[in-house]
């Protein structure tokens, strides 16, 4: 890959991005390859309680407690995030290795919560994801349809998700700050 990975960072949709899927969406990268890149939308949480779909994970979930949409691939397919206390690896969990957010994975529900729940630090489950193909999400991105941020090890597991778009652009500071305080048609500004 000529690029450097981008796992670990946030996809943060400009107001020229016109996909319903993504407007105002903030995703992060969990997967990102020569063949494609992989990621899931932080700020979409949905009406379906966990505890309703994976009801042995409901208990270790950061709130709010639903199943968040994480895009528009696959969506009756789960994908679970989750952050561990220091220490060694617990079983069913699999760090992203981005420097900064260590302490950041992806759980396998497969495996008994009882193996991570000593260890949990937040955990969000989502269903879909958002995928790209070869090189696609390099030219999105080129294409100003996204800003590449950082991430802050709490936007995954944020109490607020529906402002998580607002709140990373303000703390970019400059026009991103600036452009946080956009209404969402800006016809009716």
């Amino acid at each position: 890959m000529a690029d450097a990975s981008l796992v670990g960072r946030l996809l943060v949709a400009t107001p020229q991005l016109g996909d319903p899927n993504f407007v105002r969406t903030v995703l992060l990268v969990v997967q990102h390859r020569d063949e494609g890149a992989v990621g899931v939308v932080l700020n979409r949480p949905s009406e379906v309680a966990i505890e309703q779909v994976l009801p042995n994970w409901a208990g270790l979930a950061s709130g709010p407690q639903v199943v968040f949409r994480g895009g528009p691939v696959s969506p009756e397919a789960a994908l679970c995030l989750a952050r561990v206390s220091g220490g060694e690896e617990p079983m069913g969990w699999k760090c992203l290795e981005v420097p900064g957010l260590e302490d950041l994975g992806l759980v396998d529900l497969d495996a008994p919560p009882v193996m991570l729940a000593y260890k949990l630090a937040g955990l969000r489950v989502f269903a879909g994801y958002a995928g790209w193909d070869a090189g696609q999400l390099e030219n999105e991105i080129g294409d100003g349809s996204w800003y590449l941020l950082p991430a802050i090890a709490a936007d995954p597991f944020s109490e607020d998700p529906r402002a998580l778009w607002q709140r990373v652009l303000r703390r970019q500071g400059g026009q991103l700050a600036m452009l946080a305080t956009m209404p969402d048609d800006p016809a009716l500004n």
